[in-house]
């Protein structure tokens, strides 16, 4: 999935990040990694994310 904020990287399978996903969620709740826990992990996912986003963003202004 090409995010509209950067350029697709060749031509990858549109299912790979779903598969990916997918296959996290489930090894992480069968290590017994609770909901609560997961809904962390992926919040700092996204904030690390939005932080180097930012910084692009910033980095072509000035």
């Amino acid at each position: 999935m090409a995010l509209p904020f950067e350029e697709a990287n060749g031509s990858r399978d549109p299912r790979a990040l779903s598969i990916l996903a997918k296959t996290i969620y489930r090894e992480l709740r069968s290590s017994g990694y609770g909901a609560r826990e997961v809904m962390v992990l992926a919040s700092e996912l996204l904030g690390m994310v939005a932080s180097d986003v930012k910084g692009s963003r910033e980095s072509r202004k000035g």
